[in-house]
């Protein structure tokens, strides 16, 4: 395992953590079945935790497509050193 993967684990790891910790911004299946108090269109504006939550999980989600792009063009060149490596012990 190279240190690319730890750091894409551990950047996997936040994104799901600040994912949990974000409130639920709807009322849930309930008030979608029965119709009574839907806001889709209401202006609710995130302060204070909740707004930096948002952020981080943004920053961290961008950070995670740059690794994984980045780990896509360079992990050919291992894949391909490690099948040989496998193919000629066989």
């Amino acid at each position: 395992m190279a240190w690319y993967d730890i750091i894409f684990i551990i950047v996997s790891l936040i994104i799901i953590v600040l994912s949990l910790l974000q409130g639920g911004k709807s009322e849930g299946a309930s008030g979608a079945i029965t119709g009574g108090g839907l806001n889709v269109f209401a202006k609710t504006k995130e302060r204070g935790s909740e707004k930096v939550i948002t952020w981080l999980t943004f920053g961290f989600a961008i950070v995670f497509l740059f690794l994984a792009l980045i780990i896509s063009v360079i992990s050919p060149e291992t894949a391909a050193e490690t099948s040989s490596a496998v193919s000629g012990s066989l």
